[in-house]
């Protein structure tokens, strides 16, 4: 079951006890297992789904096994003064400990917390949201973190159960694109509606590649191997497209490649064409994960023809102007890299390296505030490069940016877009989902140890 959410950040006392910081979220640990329990129960009673005494309220306090049979995530804020929890990260033993403002659970089936669940889904379970959380997103924020976790498993069908007088998750639901089944819909004591969701189809990785091309690609028995001089995984990273004979042999030949190169070797692993073994082999050689990514998609609406507007028309902010070029001028290198950093001549060949657009807002004095690149491959855009100058955020840009990167796109003929965020930027996926973007595929970084590799943008 779900538990509903709209109530507004409350306080107590004079202290307020809503969302008080950036929230993350992050599977739960040994340490949250007690707020887990509180939050979940206090949540289904609050809002009489069920009373404090029933067999269901001790199930779900009973965070203990949940945590050990089930994979849950919390959304937690920091809080210095409050109850024990799991210090942030950075946070050394002595740290701020962190307050559970919500969480979800994931089973699959077979498993003790499945219920309906079938072969290739994944099915989401006790929703809830701290009565005194809501009304800041949070349920969302937990729900598109669970359908990232269940794609990042390789699974495309999610499935829930809610009761049908939950109409705001409801509406939660069908705006991240669950479907209701009725032929699915069961009873225990109270009748479930159930609702499905499917990931949608990813680029892949060879199209991704287009739009972020290596300087230099090298074929190795297939596999294509990006060298970039270490600037940017995403270029300088090798993509392993089917089974080899001698797999200990290849990697031995890549790993050459990139010591000639100057970096140290990377793979991406995570993809469907990846060979068996890949990642063992990896590891036996102590390649350490550098970075986690979501592959965020969405359909692009066709632009009215009469008025070059529609339904994703951009917002406009009052004395910013976007202008749009087919070519990165210095100014837009400059104010990227700024926020980047990396070797400026390797960073402008892999930019520049593919047919893009490059946009740029100003202020009314002409003055340079965020930039934005979308490339095309085949129907996709890509979308990458987003910076916006410190003293101009928070003002609505990284978003109008993206809204008119996405409506060029679609004037010159893309009918999907893409974009690549780590699963640890939780700003930057709750921006994309109020944009229509939803988790179609997770790869990583596997990193030689060594020299440091730069990040892609």
């Amino acid at each position: 079951m779900s538990a509903p959410g709209g109530a507004q950040p409350a306080t107590a006392g004079g202290r307020v006890v809503g969302p008080v910081g950036p929230v993350r979220v992050r599977p739960a640990t040994a340490a949250d297992v007690p707020q887990v329990g509180d939050v979940t129960a206090r949540a289904y009673v609050t809002d009489g789904i069920v009373e404090a005494d029933h067999w269901y309220a001790a199930e779900l306090r009973d965070a203990v096994r949940r945590v050990s049979d089930a994979t849950v995530l919390v959304a937690a804020v920091p809080e210095p003064d409050g109850p024990a929890g799991t210090p942030p990260p950075g946070a050394s033993g002595g740290g701020a400990a962190e307050r559970v403002l919500g969480t979800i659970t994931l089973a699959v089936p077979g498993s003790s917390y499945a219920e309906i669940a079938r072969d290739g889904e994944v099915e989401l379970r006790m929703l809830a949201v701290d009565p005194a959380a809501r009304g800041a997103g949070v349920a969302e924020q937990l729900v598109l973190a669970a359908l990232c976790e269940a794609v990042g498993r390789g699974t495309r069908d999610v499935v829930l159960s809610t009761l049908e007088t939950m109409h705001a998750a409801h509406r939660l639901y069908a705006r991240l694109g669950f479907v209701a089944r009725p032929e699915r819909g069961w009873s225990d004591e109270v009748q479930m509606r159930v609702l499905t969701w499917r990931a949608p189809d990813a680029p892949g990785a060879l199209v991704e590649a287009a739009t972020w091309p290596a300087p230099r690609v090298v074929d190795v028995e297939g596999w294509r191997v990006g060298l970039s001089g270490g600037v940017t995984r995403r270029a300088g990273s090798t993509i392993a497209l089917g089974d080899v004979a001698d797999l200990p042999a290849v990697v031995d030949r890549v790993e050459r490649l990139y010591r000639a190169d100057g970096g140290p070797a990377v793979f991406r692993v995570g993809d469907p064409q990846n060979p068996a073994g890949l990642v063992a082999e990896l590891a036996a050689r102590g390649y350490v994960e550098a970075a986690t990514a979501d592959v965020l998609v969405r359909d692009l609406a066709a632009p009215d023809a009469t008025s070059g507007s529609g339904p994703d028309a951009p917002d406009r902010i009052t004395g910013v102007r976007i202008r749009v070029a087919d070519a990165p001028d210095d100014a837009w290198l400059d104010l990227w890299l700024a926020g980047k950093g990396g070797a400026r001549a390797a960073s402008h060949a892999i930019v520049a390296g593919a047919p893009a657009l490059y946009l740029t807002a100003t202020d009314a004095d002409g003055a340079d505030l965020g930039v934005v690149r979308a490339a095309q491959a085949e129907d996709w855009v890509a979308l990458s490069c987003l910076q916006v100058v410190p003293a101009a955020r928070r003002r609505g840009l990284g978003r109008a940016l993206t809204q008119e990167a996405l409506a060029a796109a679609g004037r010159a003929g893309a009918r999907r877009a893409f974009l690549q965020v780590e699963v640890e930027n939780t700003a930057a996926h709750r921006l994309y989902a109020t944009l229509g973007f939803r988790p179609a595929h997770r790869y990583a970084y596997r990193e030689q140890p060594g020299a440091a590799a730069g990040t892609g943008c």
